[in-house]
């Protein structure tokens, strides 16, 4: 099932499933509780995709492909070990921006790269789950661009502006409760040209290690999110560029990339 928050002139953004590549039957509620079909219906084409959810809680995972680790030591010259634990981090709800708007890049950023990710979205509040559980509070997968200013990841203390500037963590286009982890392959193209290619579960510590780690020191809720990163290594972005990044069995998610200045104010 293909969850989408969508939102057509005129009126606020409403749930509905996808049941066709161009058919969304509204629905009362979200896909968090009750819910029943309003009996509207609107072409896909005739709506605005919103971001799926905006999350009570953002975690991302960090280092959790080999070859991105390897290649990241390789950027910036500094030896990376692997990861011994699942560890998670934070970002900032205020990036996320929909399917199909656009990421603005600062005028004083220099090195501005994507990172396509599977996002898990939690369903069920949630704590002290044995990894063998761990997928029962999974609602369902969506796909992520963790944009990041390099430079500032460097310089700065902190990922407060290298990671969480406004508009640099599209998500989207939809949460789809079926998805098959160990036959997904992600897909990232720039301009059209394919980049960026892995197995999609090719990490270092799974969905059912995190989920499982983090239950033990925290509660999960419904609306939680966990980006849970990347492989490989992206050129340097401009304004002008297209990126798109599937996933097999989840779908695309398209955003371009403009310069500050060209954005209405």
């Amino acid at each position: 099932m293909k969850w989408v928050n969508f939102s057509v002139p005129g009126a606020d953004s409403a749930y509905g499933i996808l049941e066709s590549d161009d058919c969304i039957r509204a629905v009362r509620g979200n896909p968090f509780g009750a819910h029943e079909p309003t009996g509207a219906v609107h072409a896909l084409a005739d709506v605005k995709l919103e971001v799926p959810l905006i999350p009570r809680t953002f975690y991302a995972a960090g280092l959790n492909y080999v070859k991105h680790i390897r290649e990241y030591a390789e950027q910036t010259g500094e030896r990376i070990a692997e990861p011994k634990q699942a560890d998670i981090g934070y970002r900032a709800v205020n990036a996320l921006v929909a399917h199909g708007e656009a990421v603005v890049i600062p005028s004083d950023a220099q090195q501005v790269e994507y990172e396509g990710e599977l996002v898990v979205v939690i369903g069920k509040q949630a704590r002290h789950l044995s990894e063998a559980d761990a997928l029962s509070c999974v609602l369902g997968y969506t796909i992520g661009n963790d944009v990041s200013e390099r430079l500032w990841q460097a310089s700065d203390r902190t990922f407060w502006r290298s990671k969480n500037t406004d508009t640099f963590k599209p998500m989207g286009p939809w949460i789809e409760t079926e998805f098959d982890l160990d036959a997904a392959e992600t897909t990232v193209r720039l301009n059209g040209e394919v980049r960026t290619h892995f197995r999609t579960a090719d990490m270092l510590f799974g969905i059912r290690a995190f989920i499982s780690r983090m239950s033990r020191y925290l509660t999960l809720y419904p609306g939680d999110v966990i980006w849970m990163g990347t492989d490989g290594k992206s050129p340097k972005l401009k304004a002008g560029d297209v990126v798109e990044v599937g996933i097999s069995g989840l779908g695309c998610l398209r955003n371009h990339f403009v310069a500050a200045q060209d954005m209405p104010r």
